[in-house]
């Protein structure tokens, strides 16, 4: 019998169940306070479309799915945020997420006893990582909404077609990087610090089997509630964000975002623009490449905490 479970779940030399893919990002759920306005800045300034909705038991939208690419989504949850900030959770998408319930217990993961099929019909498990997010494991299936919709609700007007990252706060770096990167298998990329900081502030962490991280917002102190959108955030990338900008400039929906569209230098050494939703939660959108082609060496300082 143990052989065939080993056989079944890959179980490497010590007996544990080996751990699933993890191929990126898969959506950033986040509270609007008003829905009409967070469709008309995702829609009809960013120019994503939605690929479907979730209601509420009185009819009116209760989520809202707005598509950056065939496995990349914004979740607009429409109702009141539980007190701490906008985000309510991650989502990162695995081959098998029952073998990942399984995994992540045997590494002391709570986990639910079982993994169960969302209302969009997708499996799925959600945990909570060290700072208390919590992080959803989903498992595309075909016959799910999503699947259904694979090649659909992606127009030419998408400022972005993916979602580089995804950014959370970090309070404790050596809990997290144990979680994401030890039990997770993601893989540190890169760390940096504002140009003032004595501390480090950001550490990058890629998913072991894509070419998207998630971001660790590191901090010393807890930002309020209402100051959380600006690191809890999604990085979009662009080829030349100059004509990014353009582009939004020329749009019709611009004349409703009153915020400065300004290009600054990252320390990372791309170019970036800063946009904010009606809630405050940032949108980061960046240079794919750096401006001289090579990568930013990581910074050396210590974590803040």
């Amino acid at each position: 019998m143990a052989v065939l479970l080993c056989g079944l779940f890959l179980c490497p030399a010590n007996g544990q169940p080996a751990r699933p893919k993890v191929f990126g990002v898969a959506h950033y759920s986040i509270f609007v306070g008003d829905l009409a306005k967070a469709r008309a800045f995702y829609e009809d300034f960013l120019g994503y479309e939605e690929s479907f909705t979730l209601p509420k038991p009185d009819g009116t939208v209760q989520i809202a799915f707005v598509k950056i690419n065939d496995h990349q989504y914004v979740e607009l949850v429409n109702e009141p945020n539980k007190g701490e900030g906008q985000l309510n959770h991650l989502g990162l998408y695995t081959d098998d997420v029952e073998r990942m319930r399984q995994y992540l217990a045997s590494r002391g993961v709570k986990v639910p006893e079982q993994a169960i099929r969302n209302r969009i019909g997708n499996k799925k498990i959600s945990v909570v990582d060290p700072d208390g997010h919590t992080v959803e494991i989903v498992e595309y299936l075909p016959d799910s909404l999503t699947g259904k919709d694979t090649g659909k609700h992606m127009p030419a007007t998408r400022i972005s077609d993916r979602m580089m990252h995804a950014g959370i706060l970090v309070g404790n770096l050596d809990a997290a990087v144990r979680f994401y990167g030890g039990i997770l298998g993601c893989r540190e990329t890169w760390r940096g610090n504002a140009l003032t900081s004595t501390t480090l502030n950001w550490v990058n962490m890629r998913v072991p089997d894509g070419d998207n991280h998630v971001e660790f917002m590191l901090y010393k102190e807890l930002p309020p509630p209402d100051r959380r959108g600006g690191p809890h955030h999604i990085c979009l990338v662009v080829p030349d964000i100059k004509k990014a900008v353009a582009t939004l400039e020329a749009r019709k929906a611009h004349a409703g975002y009153t915020r400065e569209l300004k290009i600054n230098l990252g320390v990372d050494n791309k170019r970036q623009v800063g946009l904010f939703d009606p809630d405050g939660t940032r949108v980061e959108m960046m240079d794919i490449e750096t401006i001289d082609g090579k990568p930013a060496p990581s910074s050396t300082l210590p974590a803040p905490r």
